[in-house]
């Protein structure tokens, strides 16, 4: 079984831990509303592709 012969420093472990991270969500204009959305998430006004999914006066 593998085992490290020395301790693994603090900058050395946090180097390699920085190509660990997320990148930045998708973001695009929606063509029907004109407001920047992420994909596949419904918009602020309860639309999703065109068809009305969450009524804004139930909530």
């Amino acid at each position: 079984m593998a085992v490290p012969k020395r301790k693994t420093s603090k900058s050395r472990k946090r180097k390699r831990m920085t190509h660990y991270k997320l990148g930045n969500a998708p973001i695009y204009k929606d063509p029907e509303t004109g407001e920047y959305r992420r994909r596949h998430h419904v918009a602020a006004d309860g639309t999703y592709k065109g068809r009305q999914v969450i009524n804004k006066e139930e909530n």
